[in-house]
């Protein structure tokens, strides 16, 4: 009996001293758990950042940029053939994001019937050209509307001297409108709608409407509100015409990318929505490096990359909002300069004032967390 029991003591002995000898310490557990845990943040990092879109832009060293070629305010080459306007600020800054460097964007200017095929075939990156976000375009032409930096209208320039108060009263008119857009269709809908019969005059661009319309091959331009203004803008007497009251569509204007690389859409939408978001905390041009180094708002340090690793997450570095903001400035600066009331349009910020603005409008930065 004593034999069996000193057997089965020492066997039991045994195993506490393998269970011992197998079992770590528990800071080696710990160093162990946290290598895995960077191991695992690791690959999905890569994993996110395989995107061919973003691995070509930084294989290359630029950044290709779809634009108008040319539209007073938005997309246009100034005297020294530098490109200029609203959206081309939103295209440096995306080139600065991306590649810490504004002059790494580059421009291919494109009429409204260019515009689709250049990106479906990839000799354009990013659409940034007064595009309307539609059903079709999304759902049924694969493309990806990466967001909303401006929110238009379609409506109606025309002489004066037509004593015209609406669009209403142009029964019989002769209205240029530009081909591979939405603008024949939206006046098909608002005149059909009114019993109103009209006479479209269709042109390749804008330049020719606003040639057609000099020349007086036709009575009315209807186009987006914007580029209304930009097309007053450029006419030799702009006080002798008017933008009739009547706003006959909703234009949702944004950048455009193609379907199929959700991780280029994210740093695209992410990018416009992070310069939007500057200006509601009040980060500016100027301001933003004092803010990075000094701000304790949390959200200013998450926009700036003082805090947490939201640029990688893009894979991006983590000051990609702040070299983005630094190189344009955020969408207030951006729309005044260009559009607003410090440029020749002076259009108001309208429904493109900030969401928590008197009155507000409907930009709107989504919280970076």
């Amino acid at each position: 009996m004593r034999w069996t029991t000193w057997m089965a003591a020492t066997a039991a002995a045994i195993g506490a001293l393998s269970l011992m000898s197998c079992e770590r310490p528990a800071e080696d557990r710990t160093a162990e758990t946290a290598v895995r845990a960077d191991a695992d943040k690791t690959a999905e990092t890569e994993r996110i950042a395989a995107g061919p879109t973003l691995a070509a832009i930084k294989r290359r060293g630029h950044l290709t940029c779809g634009v108008h070629q040319g539209l007073v305010g938005f997309a246009y080459t100034d005297n020294r053939g530098r490109w200029r306007g609203f959206d081309v600020d939103f295209c440096r800054a995306l080139a600065a994001a991306i590649l810490g460097d504004e002059n790494a964007a580059r421009f291919v200017p494109l009429n409204a019937e260019q515009r689709w095929p250049a990106l479906r075939d990839g000799r354009i990156d990013v659409l940034w050209r007064n595009s309307s976000w539609t059903m079709s375009r999304d759902a049924g032409e694969g493309y990806v509307f990466a967001g909303i930096n401006y929110y238009d209208g379609q409506g109606f320039l025309v002489r004066r001297s037509l004593n015209l108060s609406s669009a209403a009263e142009l029964d019989g008119a002769r209205v240029c409108v530009q081909a591979g857009s939405t603008t024949r269709l939206n006046a098909d809908d608002y005149f059909r709608a009114r019993g109103i019969t009209y006479t479209p005059v269709v042109t390749a661009s804008e330049d020719e409407a606003r040639r057609a319309y000099e020349r007086e091959d036709c009575d009315a331009v209807s186009a987006d509100i914007s580029a209304l203004a930009a097309t007053r803008s450029t006419l030799a007497n702009p006080q002798l015409h008017a933008i009739l009251p009547d706003v006959v569509s909703k234009e949702a204007l944004g950048p455009v990318v193609r379907r199929g690389d959700e991780q280029w859409t994210s740093v695209v939408r992410w990018t416009l929505n992070a310069v939007i978001l500057a200006e509601e905390l009040g980060v500016t041009q100027d301001n933003a490096a004092d803010l990075a180094r000094d701000s304790r708002d949390p959200r200013v340090r998450r926009l700036l990359g003082t805090e947490g690793d939201f640029g990688p997450m893009l894979s991006l570095r983590k000051d990609w909002a702040l070299k983005a903001i630094q190189t344009t400035g955020n969408y207030g600066e951006i729309f005044e300069r260009n559009i607003g009331p410090q440029s020749p349009l002076d259009l108001a910020r309208g429904l493109n004032a900030q969401w928590n603005a008197r009155p507000g409008g409907l930009i709107y930065g989504l919280p970076i967390r």
